[in-house]
Parts: structure tokens; C-alpha cells; sequence
């Protein structure tokens, strides 16, 4: 799966880390989820080879 400029591994990903404009994040657990997903929107960092999370900043957070 290719979603960056690098492809990120999705086997590795254990949860989706979303990160709120105001702060505040969302831990969501991936299992068979990852095909719903759409990652078309803000800057993704995968940390998936350390601690299997792919943390998503929307537009308009840091």
C-alpha cells in the first residue's frame, strides 16, 4: 500500500493514531479495519516499526 512518497507497511500497523486541530488524539485499533481507511487527507508518521502506530495530523495541526 502506498500512501506517502514512502509505502508504509500496513502488516506493522497495530493502531491509527489521530490527532484533533484542538489537542486532543484518538487511538484507534486497526484490525481489519485498514481497508476503510483513506489517508488522503494531512501528514501521516509511521512509527509502526517501533510501536505499531501510523499517527494522521489533519490539515490545519502541527
Amino acid at each position: 500500500m502506498n500512501l506517502t512518497s514512502r509505502p508504509i507497511d500496513m502488516s506493522k500497523v497495530r493502531t491509527i493514531v489521530y490527532h484533533f486541530p484542538e489537542g486532543d488524539s484518538i487511538t484507534i485499533p486497526i484490525d481489519g479495519f485498514e481497508q476503510f481507511l483513506d489517508f488522503s487527507f494531512g501528514r501521516i508518521c509511521d512509527t509502526s516499526d517501533i510501536d505499531g502506530s501510523l499517527h494522521i495530523y489533519p490539515e490545519g495541526t502541527a
